[in-house]
């Protein structure tokens, strides 16, 4: 009994092991090239956001949290 306990616990354990890699997906590094977007201030200003590929020349409304049409560029991208 203690040998099945064992292997039903030991099966348990592969399947929970398993649901988590499924999830967890495949790790990316926060490397250089892995960035969201751009902000360039000096010596033009603009912000580019990599992945809907929208450009804005106002960075100060970017920063100061106006993200709304980030958002739908990024919203409609992935549509």
């Amino acid at each position: 009994m203690r040998v099945l306990a064992a292997r039903l616990l030991e099966l348990d354990l592969e399947k929970k092991a398993a649901e988590q890699a499924k999830l967890k997906r495949e790790h990316v590094s926060a490397g250089w090239g892995n960035q969201i977007r751009s902000y360039i201030l000096h010596p033009y200003k603009m912000v580019k956001d990599h992945r809907s590929g929208y450009a804005t020349s106002d960075p100060s409304s970017v920063l100061d949290g106006d993200l709304d049409e980030l958002l739908k560029a990024y919203l409609k991208s992935t549509l």
